[in-house]
């Protein structure tokens, strides 16, 4: 079973342990390029005044990512602050703002969050969320628009297959059909 949720949606989520003690917060979700999925979390104390923590959360640490906090066995799976980070070939490349163009150049809008499918073991980018431009007939509307199963993120832009324009969901819900679609699609090839 898998569930959608918004990257964003993630910052200061609570860590707990199995035993029940909130341990620190989620302070940024880093990204595995290479794969497309989450490789761990950059962490924050609890409370106001509290700054970031020595310590980051592996994916690999992660017992289960719920509805309103992030499970794990004990503080043992913290590893160093930035190894995490250094792990994760998209290191310096942050998602957030770039311009979405297609292959054929058409502009189709900003990244505002990253759509991902959270499953037992991974989660893994599907969509981003974005501002739309005129192309995608929402203009100045956050739409959900589906990505491929693999995806190089680099530079300022990111570049979708022209055909992903025709896979926009409006919805969260109902956005997990629509990346189904775009990627049989994309198996079966565009025409």
């Amino acid at each position: 079973m898998s569930a959608l949720l918004l990257a964003g949606e993630l910052t200061q989520r609570p860590v707990v342990t199995l035993g029940g003690e909130a341990v620190a917060q989620i302070k940024d979700t880093v990204f595995d390029g290479a794969v497309g999925e989450v490789a761990g979390f950059t962490l924050s104390g609890r409370g106001m005044f509290s700054g970031p923590k020595r310590r980051s959360l592996p994916w690999s640490g992660v017992h289960a990512l719920g509805r309103d906090a992030v499970m794990i066995r004990d503080e043992e799976v913290f590893l160093g602050r930035g190894e995490v980070v250094a792990r994760s070939e998209s290191r310096d490349r942050d998602v957030l703002g770039a311009r979405v163009l297609t292959d054929d150049g058409t502009d189709l809008g900003e990244v505002v969050d990253v759509v991902l499918e959270v499953r037992r073991t991974t989660a893994k980018a599907v969509g981003y969320e974005i501002a739309s431009t005129a192309a995608l007939g929402h203009q100045e509307r956050r739409v959900y628009l589906s990505l491929p199963d693999t995806l190089a993120v680099s530079g300022e832009s990111l570049v979708v297959p022209t055909v992903a324009a025709e896979f926009v969901s409006e919805d969260l819900p109902g956005f997990a059909e629509t990346v189904q679609a775009f990627r049989d699609r994309l198996r079966k090839g565009t025409s």
